[in-house]
């Protein structure tokens, strides 16, 4: 039996936590390797609604859960995020919940720095989510961050403020705020210390000692592989990598570790915040697929941008991404249509690109080339094999492999967990 890496193969909001969720259920770990607490993961299991936006999905269920080194980490988001699932009846202890020693701390000012920029940006505003996410990987790469492993050494911290604050006083200056008072800010890491510290620990070890003896690791992506900061749409991305390929380096494993590479893609295209989005539709078919696929993200609450399923994309998410199979979500918000259309391509200037191009100026100005299906009447809520999904639902499936050169492993067709047909099992390929 192998591991599994579960990344996002378009904007994020894919449905990640309930694949995660059916998963971790036969997982021994689940680890989240990048990121931050600007990850939206909701689960549904039973009749009770679970938001998770940094802990890994398999909390939830009592798997044990590692928070990896790639991951840039709010500690006053992890107490908040703790205590509101302590109040739901999921029990967090140091042994379901362990968090890498050498993770780089989201700090007040990454917060403050975050929001300046994006207000002072007019049109060039990224969409961020104003969570310090940016500024924390920039301190990180800058050899200037405090990390997890620093609270225990708050009385020796005085050399890592002064290259913080030659930084970010500067740019603080530059917007007119005052500089970061260091004393304020060593108070409210002493504060916070023990209850970070009490689920600290090198977890690469803890990760390789499972490995050895045999374990299934299950890894844990946010966002998806169109806002890597590499492959993704430039620069309305995150801040990180979210290929598969950051699941050994933000976890303390070697990239063989990996295994099985679960996509995960909606049966139709969102996204939120700004960004090119070449299927977007802006009109009542839009607004209709986003009313029946609740479309609001799970951290932001901003409503999310809705369009036709984009096979160019996914086919270039799953190339460089590492794709294994994908697991296609809510087919159930495409039952009533007469009609649903795929992109199979573009055009840019008189010329057809069978690839979405990299500089935002092209991307902005490219149209799709749609292929038109026949819809289906009938209804694939809620089932779980292939022989309760409508013939024509499955011949769209089937296209859909077609076109992005991918098998789909798994189907989602609602949000319970067990609404899942299996196609092929990660974990024993």
């Amino acid at each position: 039996m192998g591991n599994v890496a579960v990344i996002g193969a378009q904007w994020g909001d894919e449905g990640k936590g309930k694949i995660v969720d059916w998963l971790a259920e036969r997982a021994d770990v689940v680890v989240r390797f990048q990121g931050g607490h600007n990850a939206g993961h909701t689960l549904v299991v039973g009749e009770s609604v679970y938001k998770l936006s940094l802990l890994p999905s398999g909390i939830v269920r009592g798997t044990p859960s590692v928070i990896g080194n790639g991951v840039v980490l709010d500690p006053w988001a992890l107490k908040a995020e703790v205590e509101k699932l302590r109040g739901q009846g999921v029990t967090i202890t140091p042994d379901t919940l362990m968090l890498a020693d050498t993770c780089a701390l989201i700090l007040p000012f990454h917060r403050d720095l975050d929001a300046l920029r994006e207000d002072a940006s007019g049109a060039g505003k990224i969409g961020t989510t104003r969570r310090g996410i940016g500024p924390a990987y920039e301190d990180k790469v800058g050899r200037r961050a405090i990390r997890v492993c620093d609270l225990a050494h708050l009385d020796s911290l005085d050399a890592q403020l002064d290259r913080l604050t030659a930084h970010h006083d500067a740019l603080r200056a530059g917007f007119g705020e005052p500089p970061i008072d260091r004393a304020a800010l060593v108070q409210e890491l002493r504060e916070i210390a023990d209850f970070v510290l009490s689920f600290a620990k090198p977890t690469w070890r803890v990760l390789n000692d499972a490995r050895a003896n045999g374990k299934r690791i299950l890894f844990e992506g946010a966002q998806g592989v169109l806002l890597d900061v590499d492959h993704g749409t430039y620069p309305f991305v995150t801040s990180s990598n979210t290929i598969s390929g950051t699941a050994a380096g933000g976890s303390g494993l070697g990239p063989s570790a990996v295994g099985f590479v679960l996509g995960i893609a909606k049966a139709y295209t969102t996204r939120v915040g700004s960004g090119p989005f070449p299927t977007e539709l802006e009109d009542e078919t839009g607004a209709r697929l986003g009313e029946r696929g609740h479309e609001f993200g799970t951290v932001t609450g901003r409503k999310r941008r809705c369009g036709w399923f984009d096979s160019v994309l996914v086919r270039q998410s799953a190339a460089v991404g590492g794709i294994t199979g994908i697991a296609l979500t809510k087919i159930d918000v495409l039952d009533g249509f007469d009609e649903v259309k795929i992109c199979t391509g573009y055009k840019l200037r008189g010329e057809t690109l069978d690839y979405f191009p990299a500089h935002a100026a092209d991307q902005a100005e490219v149209e799709p080339v749609y292929e038109s299906m026949p819809g289906w009447q009938e209804t694939t809520a809620g089932a779980r094999s292939w022989a309760d999904l409508p013939a024509q639902a499955i011949k769209y499936i089937r296209r859909i492999e077609e076109l992005i050169k991918c098998p789909v492993a798994l189907v989602s067709t609602s949000p319970e967990r067990d609404d899942t047909i299996l196609v092929r099992d990660p974990f024993s390929d």
